[in-house]
Protein backbone atom coordinates (compact mmCIF):
# COMPACT_ATOMS: atom_id res chain seq x y z
CA UNK A 1 0.00 0.00 0.00
CA UNK A 2 1.43 3.00 -0.95
CA UNK A 3 2.56 5.89 1.59
CA UNK A 4 -0.60 8.42 1.85
CA UNK A 5 -0.07 11.39 -0.84
CA UNK A 6 -0.18 15.23 0.37
CA UNK A 7 -3.94 15.66 0.80
CA UNK A 8 -5.59 17.95 -1.58
CA UNK A 9 -5.52 21.79 -0.34
CA UNK A 10 -6.77 23.06 -3.71
CA UNK A 11 -9.91 24.62 -4.12
CA UNK A 12 -11.40 21.64 -5.76
CA UNK A 13 -14.65 20.26 -3.80
CA UNK A 14 -14.19 17.43 -1.56
CA UNK A 15 -15.24 14.01 -3.84
CA UNK A 16 -18.60 11.95 -2.62
CA UNK A 17 -17.96 8.46 -1.35
CA UNK A 18 -20.38 5.88 -2.18
CA UNK A 19 -20.42 2.19 -0.69
CA UNK A 20 -23.07 0.38 -2.16
CA UNK A 21 -23.45 -3.00 0.07
CA UNK A 22 -25.86 -5.49 -0.26
CA UNK A 23 -28.41 -4.69 2.63
CA UNK A 24 -27.07 -0.96 3.58
CA UNK A 25 -25.48 2.17 1.31
CA UNK A 26 -22.73 4.25 3.05
CA UNK A 27 -22.19 7.85 1.37
CA UNK A 28 -20.75 11.03 2.28
CA UNK A 29 -17.73 13.29 1.63
CA UNK A 30 -14.18 12.40 0.94
CA UNK A 31 -11.99 13.78 4.58
CA UNK A 32 -15.01 13.50 7.02
CA UNK A 33 -14.83 10.74 9.67
CA UNK A 34 -18.12 9.12 9.14
CA UNK A 35 -20.52 8.95 6.38
CA UNK A 36 -23.69 11.32 5.94
CA UNK A 37 -26.39 8.72 5.36
CA UNK A 38 -26.67 4.83 6.31
CA UNK A 39 -29.73 4.15 4.43
CA UNK A 40 -31.13 0.60 3.24
CA UNK A 41 -30.27 -0.09 -0.38
CA UNK A 42 -33.38 -0.05 -1.65
CA UNK A 43 -34.79 1.98 -4.99
CA UNK A 44 -38.08 3.60 -5.20
CA UNK A 45 -39.22 3.47 -8.98
CA UNK A 46 -41.44 7.03 -9.22
CA UNK A 47 -43.61 6.01 -12.09
CA UNK A 48 -44.54 2.85 -10.34
CA UNK A 49 -43.90 3.17 -6.79
CA UNK A 50 -42.12 0.32 -6.89
CA UNK A 51 -39.37 -0.22 -4.27
CA UNK A 52 -37.01 -3.11 -4.83
CA UNK A 53 -33.12 -3.86 -3.60
CA UNK A 54 -30.22 -2.93 -5.65
CA UNK A 55 -29.28 -6.49 -6.29
CA UNK A 56 -32.72 -7.73 -6.70
CA UNK A 57 -32.62 -6.73 -10.53
CA UNK A 58 -33.31 -9.12 -12.93
CA UNK A 59 -31.07 -7.81 -16.55
CA UNK A 60 -28.76 -4.90 -16.92
CA UNK A 61 -32.04 -2.29 -18.39
CA UNK A 62 -33.55 -2.79 -14.90
CA UNK A 63 -30.65 -2.75 -13.02
CA UNK A 64 -29.62 0.87 -14.53
CA UNK A 65 -33.17 2.12 -13.52
CA UNK A 66 -32.67 1.01 -10.42
CA UNK A 67 -28.96 2.36 -9.74
CA UNK A 68 -30.72 5.78 -11.65
CA UNK A 69 -33.46 6.44 -9.01
CA UNK A 70 -30.95 5.60 -6.31
CA UNK A 71 -28.27 7.74 -6.93
CA UNK A 72 -30.32 10.28 -7.85
CA UNK A 73 -32.44 10.31 -3.89
CA UNK A 74 -28.44 10.12 -2.44
CA UNK A 75 -27.79 13.20 -4.14
CA UNK A 76 -30.39 15.37 -3.91
CA UNK A 77 -31.97 13.50 -0.60
CA UNK A 78 -29.14 13.29 1.37
CA UNK A 79 -25.74 15.25 -0.01
CA UNK A 80 -27.65 18.04 -1.55
CA UNK A 81 -24.53 18.52 -3.61
CA UNK A 82 -24.99 18.64 -7.91
CA UNK A 83 -23.38 15.42 -9.27
CA UNK A 84 -21.53 17.54 -11.93
CA UNK A 85 -19.04 19.54 -9.39
CA UNK A 86 -17.30 16.75 -7.81
CA UNK A 87 -15.63 13.42 -8.32
CA UNK A 88 -16.90 10.35 -6.98
CA UNK A 89 -15.29 7.41 -5.03
CA UNK A 90 -16.72 4.19 -5.30
CA UNK A 91 -16.00 1.28 -2.43
CA UNK A 92 -16.68 -2.09 -4.11
CA UNK A 93 -15.60 -5.58 -2.86
CA UNK A 94 -13.35 -7.44 -5.20
CA UNK A 95 -15.78 -9.79 -5.78
CA UNK A 96 -18.13 -7.04 -7.22
CA UNK A 97 -19.88 -8.40 -10.74
CA UNK A 98 -18.41 -6.82 -14.09
CA UNK A 99 -21.94 -5.72 -14.88
CA UNK A 100 -22.84 -3.87 -11.76
CA UNK A 101 -19.53 -1.86 -12.19
CA UNK A 102 -20.16 -0.99 -15.51
CA UNK A 103 -24.09 -0.26 -15.30
CA UNK A 104 -23.32 2.07 -12.36
CA UNK A 105 -20.36 3.82 -14.34
CA UNK A 106 -22.77 4.70 -16.71
CA UNK A 107 -25.29 5.82 -14.86
CA UNK A 108 -22.71 8.40 -13.17
CA UNK A 109 -20.88 9.57 -16.01
CA UNK A 110 -24.33 9.50 -18.82
CA UNK A 111 -26.90 10.41 -16.95
CA UNK A 112 -25.34 12.91 -14.21
CA UNK A 113 -22.32 13.89 -15.67
CA UNK A 114 -19.79 13.33 -12.67
CA UNK A 115 -16.10 14.70 -12.85
CA UNK A 116 -14.47 11.06 -12.92
CA UNK A 117 -14.61 8.16 -11.48
CA UNK A 118 -12.17 6.21 -8.89
CA UNK A 119 -13.06 2.12 -7.95
CA UNK A 120 -11.40 1.23 -4.37
CA UNK A 121 -11.05 -1.83 -3.07
CA UNK A 122 -12.98 -2.40 0.44
CA UNK A 123 -10.61 -4.85 1.74
CA UNK A 124 -7.43 -2.86 1.14
CA UNK A 125 -8.66 1.04 1.73
CA UNK A 126 -9.71 -0.66 4.99
CA UNK A 127 -6.05 -0.60 6.05
CA UNK A 128 -6.04 3.05 5.43
CA UNK A 129 -7.63 3.13 8.61
CA UNK A 130 -5.41 1.60 10.10
CA UNK A 131 -2.19 3.45 9.17
CA UNK A 132 -0.78 -0.22 8.22
CA UNK A 133 -0.48 -2.15 5.00
CA UNK A 134 -0.63 -5.84 6.07
CA UNK A 135 -3.89 -7.72 7.83
CA UNK A 136 -6.42 -10.45 7.12
CA UNK A 137 -9.78 -8.48 6.64
CA UNK A 138 -12.51 -10.18 7.32
CA UNK A 139 -15.76 -8.84 6.26
CA UNK A 140 -18.71 -10.30 7.76
CA UNK A 141 -21.78 -8.44 5.80
CA UNK A 142 -24.93 -9.37 5.08
CA UNK A 143 -25.44 -11.69 2.06
CA UNK A 144 -21.53 -13.04 2.69
CA UNK A 145 -18.56 -13.19 4.21
CA UNK A 146 -15.14 -12.39 2.28
CA UNK A 147 -11.83 -12.94 3.94
CA UNK A 148 -8.73 -11.39 1.72
CA UNK A 149 -5.53 -11.24 3.20
CA UNK A 150 -3.59 -7.94 2.60
CA UNK A 151 0.40 -8.21 2.81
CA UNK A 152 2.65 -4.65 2.02
CA UNK A 153 -0.62 -3.01 0.37
CA UNK A 154 -1.04 -6.23 -2.01
CA UNK A 155 -4.05 -8.33 -2.49
CA UNK A 156 -3.28 -11.86 -1.91
CA UNK A 157 -5.85 -12.71 -4.54
CA UNK A 158 -5.36 -16.86 -4.39
CA UNK A 159 -6.05 -16.46 -0.96
CA UNK A 160 -9.38 -15.46 -0.53
CA UNK A 161 -12.34 -17.11 0.67
CA UNK A 162 -16.22 -16.47 0.18
CA UNK A 163 -19.22 -18.24 1.95
CA UNK A 164 -22.82 -17.02 2.49
CA UNK A 165 -22.11 -17.34 6.42
CA UNK A 166 -23.32 -13.92 7.31
CA UNK A 167 -26.37 -11.54 8.51
CA UNK A 168 -28.76 -13.19 6.20
CA UNK A 169 -28.42 -16.77 7.14
CA UNK A 170 -28.86 -15.44 10.78
CA UNK A 171 -31.85 -13.60 10.33
CA UNK A 172 -33.50 -16.94 8.25
CA UNK A 173 -32.52 -19.07 11.34
CA UNK A 174 -33.90 -16.70 13.65
CA UNK A 175 -37.42 -16.11 12.06
CA UNK A 176 -38.01 -19.75 12.21
CA UNK A 177 -37.32 -19.66 15.96
CA UNK A 178 -39.74 -16.71 16.69
CA UNK A 179 -43.07 -16.96 17.69
CA UNK A 180 -45.57 -14.08 17.59
CA UNK A 181 -47.64 -13.67 20.57
CA UNK A 182 -51.20 -12.05 21.75
CA UNK A 183 -52.02 -9.54 24.37
CA UNK A 184 -55.73 -10.26 26.92
CA UNK A 185 -58.50 -10.27 24.60
CA UNK A 186 -56.67 -10.54 21.46
CA UNK A 187 -57.27 -14.10 20.72
CA UNK A 188 -58.69 -13.45 17.33
CA UNK A 189 -55.46 -11.29 15.51
CA UNK A 190 -54.36 -13.85 12.77
CA UNK A 191 -50.59 -15.06 12.80
CA UNK A 192 -49.01 -12.93 10.59
CA UNK A 193 -45.46 -13.09 8.62
CA UNK A 194 -43.05 -11.32 10.78
CA UNK A 195 -41.06 -8.69 8.38
CA UNK A 196 -37.58 -8.39 7.29
CA UNK A 197 -37.10 -5.07 9.19
CA UNK A 198 -38.88 -6.48 12.25
CA UNK A 199 -36.22 -9.71 12.49
CA UNK A 200 -33.06 -7.16 11.82
CA UNK A 201 -33.87 -5.02 14.82
CA UNK A 202 -34.74 -8.16 17.21
CA UNK A 203 -31.01 -9.22 15.74
CA UNK A 204 -29.35 -6.33 16.79
CA UNK A 205 -31.24 -5.47 20.35
CA UNK A 206 -31.28 -8.36 21.56
CA UNK A 207 -29.13 -11.52 20.58
CA UNK A 208 -25.79 -11.42 20.93
CA UNK A 209 -22.80 -14.51 20.11
CA UNK A 210 -22.11 -16.71 23.43
CA UNK A 211 -19.15 -18.28 23.98
CA UNK A 212 -17.33 -21.28 22.34
CA UNK A 213 -18.17 -23.21 26.16
CA UNK A 214 -21.42 -22.20 26.65
CA UNK A 215 -22.18 -23.20 22.69
CA UNK A 216 -21.22 -26.85 23.35
CA UNK A 217 -24.09 -27.08 26.00
CA UNK A 218 -26.80 -25.28 24.46
CA UNK A 219 -29.31 -28.02 25.51
CA UNK A 220 -28.21 -28.02 29.39
CA UNK A 221 -26.94 -24.76 30.31
CA UNK A 222 -29.45 -22.01 32.08
CA UNK A 223 -30.25 -19.25 29.26
CA UNK A 224 -30.77 -15.49 29.76
CA UNK A 225 -34.36 -14.31 30.40
CA UNK A 226 -36.67 -14.12 27.64
CA UNK A 227 -37.08 -10.49 25.87
CA UNK A 228 -40.70 -9.33 24.52
CA UNK A 229 -40.48 -7.43 21.16
CA UNK A 230 -43.96 -5.11 21.02
CA UNK A 231 -45.28 -4.61 17.88
CA UNK A 232 -48.19 -2.63 18.73
CA UNK A 233 -50.40 -2.49 21.85
CA UNK A 234 -51.17 -6.22 21.19
CA UNK A 235 -48.90 -8.06 19.86
CA UNK A 236 -45.41 -9.03 21.23
CA UNK A 237 -42.44 -11.22 19.48
CA UNK A 238 -41.34 -13.57 22.36
CA UNK A 239 -37.51 -13.87 21.96
CA UNK A 240 -36.73 -16.87 24.06
CA UNK A 241 -33.15 -16.72 25.77
CA UNK A 242 -32.21 -20.40 23.98
CA UNK A 243 -32.92 -18.23 20.80
CA UNK A 244 -30.94 -15.20 21.75
CA UNK A 245 -27.77 -16.97 22.60
CA UNK A 246 -27.78 -19.15 19.54
CA UNK A 247 -28.83 -16.57 17.26
CA UNK A 248 -25.28 -16.35 15.45
CA UNK A 249 -24.21 -19.93 15.60
CA UNK A 250 -25.10 -20.54 12.41
CA UNK A 251 -21.73 -18.62 11.46
CA UNK A 252 -19.52 -20.88 13.53
CA UNK A 253 -21.47 -24.43 13.35
CA UNK A 254 -19.06 -26.47 10.56
CA UNK A 255 -21.30 -27.35 7.65
CA UNK A 256 -20.94 -30.58 5.30
CA UNK A 257 -18.02 -28.80 3.55
CA UNK A 258 -16.23 -27.94 7.33
CA UNK A 259 -16.89 -24.51 5.87
CA UNK A 260 -17.25 -21.89 9.40
CA UNK A 261 -16.18 -18.06 9.40
CA UNK A 262 -13.37 -19.33 11.48
CA UNK A 263 -12.26 -22.03 9.26
CA UNK A 264 -12.26 -19.29 6.16
CA UNK A 265 -9.65 -17.45 8.02
CA UNK A 266 -7.37 -20.75 8.62
CA UNK A 267 -7.81 -21.57 5.56
CA UNK A 268 -6.89 -18.17 3.77
CA UNK A 269 -3.39 -18.15 5.86
CA UNK A 270 -2.83 -21.50 4.85
CA UNK A 271 -3.26 -20.21 0.73
CA UNK A 272 -0.74 -17.09 1.62
CA UNK A 273 3.19 -17.72 1.53
CA UNK A 274 4.86 -19.52 4.49
CA UNK A 275 6.73 -16.40 5.24
CA UNK A 276 3.36 -14.12 5.24
CA UNK A 277 1.34 -16.79 7.47
CA UNK A 278 2.77 -15.55 11.21
CA UNK A 279 2.36 -11.61 10.39
CA UNK A 280 -0.99 -12.02 8.89
CA UNK A 281 -1.59 -14.48 11.67
CA UNK A 282 -1.21 -11.37 14.39
CA UNK A 283 -3.08 -8.53 11.93
CA UNK A 284 -6.85 -9.31 11.99
CA UNK A 285 -8.96 -6.95 10.86
CA UNK A 286 -13.30 -7.82 11.20
CA UNK A 287 -15.49 -5.35 9.62
CA UNK A 288 -18.89 -5.58 8.08
CA UNK A 289 -22.81 -4.71 9.74
CA UNK A 290 -22.57 -8.43 10.99
CA UNK A 291 -19.53 -8.19 12.92
CA UNK A 292 -21.03 -5.64 15.22
CA UNK A 293 -23.01 -8.50 17.06
CA UNK A 294 -21.93 -8.41 21.00
CA UNK A 295 -19.08 -10.78 21.68
CA UNK A 296 -18.11 -11.65 17.60
CA UNK A 297 -14.86 -10.85 17.97
CA UNK A 298 -14.05 -12.69 21.35
CA UNK A 299 -15.66 -16.25 19.75
CA UNK A 300 -14.03 -15.59 16.13
CA UNK A 301 -10.56 -15.66 18.80
CA UNK A 302 -11.34 -18.57 20.91
CA UNK A 303 -12.48 -20.86 17.91
CA UNK A 304 -8.84 -19.53 16.16
CA UNK A 305 -6.97 -21.10 19.06
CA UNK A 306 -9.42 -24.33 19.43
CA UNK A 307 -9.43 -24.89 15.93
CA UNK A 308 -5.48 -24.63 15.01
CA UNK A 309 -4.93 -26.98 17.39
CA UNK A 310 -7.09 -29.72 15.66
CA UNK A 311 -5.91 -32.73 13.49
CA UNK A 312 -6.47 -30.60 10.65
CA UNK A 313 -4.76 -27.41 11.25
CA UNK A 314 -2.16 -28.87 13.86
CA UNK A 315 0.73 -30.07 11.33
CA UNK A 316 -0.49 -26.98 8.36
CA UNK A 317 -0.61 -24.33 10.03
CA UNK A 318 1.65 -23.91 13.36
CA UNK A 319 0.11 -20.79 14.73
CA UNK A 320 -0.59 -20.43 17.81
CA UNK A 321 -1.01 -16.48 18.14
CA UNK A 322 -4.00 -13.82 16.86
CA UNK A 323 -4.91 -10.68 17.22
CA UNK A 324 -7.31 -8.22 16.29
CA UNK A 325 -6.99 -4.60 15.17
CA UNK A 326 -9.37 -1.91 16.72
CA UNK A 327 -10.65 -0.09 13.61
CA UNK A 328 -11.45 3.34 14.32
CA UNK A 329 -15.08 3.30 13.47
CA UNK A 330 -17.74 1.31 13.39
CA UNK A 331 -17.57 -1.96 11.84
CA UNK A 332 -20.05 -1.67 9.43
CA UNK A 333 -18.43 1.94 7.96
CA UNK A 334 -14.54 0.86 8.16
CA UNK A 335 -14.51 0.60 4.65
CA UNK A 336 -15.96 3.43 3.66
CA UNK A 337 -14.16 6.08 6.03
CA UNK A 338 -11.36 4.52 4.26
CA UNK A 339 -12.40 5.46 0.87
CA UNK A 340 -12.90 8.96 2.90
CA UNK A 341 -9.31 9.13 3.46
CA UNK A 342 -8.06 8.22 -0.17
CA UNK A 343 -10.74 10.47 -1.34
CA UNK A 344 -9.06 13.26 0.25
CA UNK A 345 -5.45 12.71 -1.40
CA UNK A 346 -4.16 13.43 -4.41
CA UNK A 347 -5.23 9.49 -6.01
CA UNK A 348 -8.50 10.60 -6.25
CA UNK A 349 -7.44 13.13 -9.02
CA UNK A 350 -3.95 11.12 -10.49
CA UNK A 351 -5.75 7.76 -10.44
CA UNK A 352 -9.46 8.38 -11.11
CA UNK A 353 -11.01 7.76 -14.53
CA UNK A 354 -12.31 11.10 -16.06
CA UNK A 355 -15.17 11.47 -18.03
CA UNK A 356 -13.81 12.57 -21.26
CA UNK A 357 -11.81 9.41 -21.45
CA UNK A 358 -14.45 7.52 -20.49
CA UNK A 359 -16.67 8.80 -22.93
CA UNK A 360 -13.77 8.42 -25.79
CA UNK A 361 -12.93 4.62 -24.87
CA UNK A 362 -16.40 3.64 -23.46
CA UNK A 363 -14.89 0.94 -21.18
CA UNK A 364 -14.13 0.72 -17.45
CA UNK A 365 -10.80 -0.83 -16.30
CA UNK A 366 -11.51 -3.81 -14.68
CA UNK A 367 -8.10 -6.26 -13.08
CA UNK A 368 -10.31 -9.31 -14.04
CA UNK A 369 -9.26 -7.88 -17.74
CA UNK A 370 -6.60 -9.39 -19.20
CA UNK A 371 -6.12 -6.54 -21.28
CA UNK A 372 -5.78 -4.23 -18.63
CA UNK A 373 -3.73 -6.57 -16.20
CA UNK A 374 -1.11 -7.41 -19.13
CA UNK A 375 -0.72 -4.33 -21.07
CA UNK A 376 1.05 -1.51 -18.75
CA UNK A 377 0.47 1.24 -21.68
CA UNK A 378 -3.13 0.55 -21.10
CA UNK A 379 -3.31 1.14 -17.61
CA UNK A 380 -1.28 3.83 -17.93
CA UNK A 381 -3.55 5.75 -19.53
CA UNK A 382 -6.30 5.20 -17.58
CA UNK A 383 -4.80 5.72 -14.30
CA UNK A 384 -2.12 8.23 -14.59
CA UNK A 385 -4.53 11.06 -15.39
Amino acid sequence: MPTFETVNLTSEKSAVVIEIGSAYTKCGFAGENAPRCIIPSKAKIQDSGEERMINSYRDEEDLYNLLLHFIHYLYFKHLLVSPKDRRVVIVESVLCATNVRETLAKVLFHHYEVLSLFFVPSHLVSLYTLGTSTAVVIDIGFKETVVLPVYEGFTILKAWQAQPLAGEIVERELSKKLKLEHGPGDSDVKEECIQEEVIENIKVRTCFVTTAERAQKLEEIVHPPPVLYGLDGNRYIKVDGKTRESAFESLFTMDADEFSVPTMILDALLKCPVDTRKVLAENLLVIGGTSMAMGMRSRILSELKNLSNSAKYIDLLPIRTFKFHNAPAKGNFVSWLGGSIVGATEMVVSRSLTKDLYQKQKCLPDWVNLAFSNNYELKHKYFSG
